[in-house]
Order: C-alpha cells, then structure tokens, then sequence
C-alpha cells in the first residue's frame, strides 16, 4: 500500500470506515501502521493489515 491509495477498513475500532492513505510506519516491532484521511478531514490511524485497498475500476 502506497501513500494517496484509496481503502477500507475491513477490521478492528474503525471497521467500516474508508478514506486515502496518508503516512505508512513500520514500527520497532514490526508492526505497519498507517494514517487514514477520510473524505470529512478526520484522520486515524490503524494497523495495516486491518485495511484492503479499493479497486478503482
């Protein structure tokens, strides 16, 4: 997943919620965790393997 990719969230708190990708972090763990705008401003942040990207097409 790529910064200004559409996606949904498919799991966990923010569950149903869709929006751009903002900011990508892997953390010291290992973790990767990215930024979510959605299209009313508010940003999120969550793990990415809770998030699918959107088929633009």
């Amino acid at each position: 997943m790529t910064n200004g990719e559409a996606c949904v969230v498919i799991a966990g708190t923010h569950k149903g919620k869709a929006g751009t990708i903002e900011d990508r972090h892997v953390s010291k763990g290992g973790n990767v965790t990215i930024t979510v705008r959605q299209a009313d401003g508010s940003r999120f942040k969550t793990l990415e393997r809770s998030v699918r990207p959107v088929n633009s097409g």
